[in-house]
């Protein structure tokens, strides 16, 4: 006999003030053997300072599901909307982020 996989369905509540939204353009991350913290910011010209306007705490599990959903959904747009260019970008290909 074949087993079906149990589903799962989850109600997820959306609150008001979170339905708004968080503009960021400047994720930080940084991360222990425990967990990866995301602060969240936004970097404007002439404002000397940037606010963390939200901070994530993940699991590195956690962290690893979340960058493939990432890349899956990355892939999704760009198949509907074309590839996503990265401005500054140069033909020459490096790994990372750039501090």
């Amino acid at each position: 006999m074949h087993e079906q996989p149990i589903t799962q369905q989850i109600n997820i509540e959306l609150g008001e003030k979170e339905a708004e939204g968080i503009y960021s353009n400047l994720a930080i991350i940084t991360h222990s053997p425990a967990e990866f913290v995301i602060d969240f910011t936004r970097i404007l010209p002439g404002v000397p300072k940037a606010k963390v306007f939200a901070r994530i705490i993940m699991t590195p599990q956690h962290a690893k599901l979340l960058l493939k959903a990432l890349e899956e959904n990355i892939k999704k747009y760009e198949a509907t909307f074309g590839e996503i260019k990265i401005l500054g970008e140069t033909e020459q290909k490096s790994l990372g982020f750039k501090p």
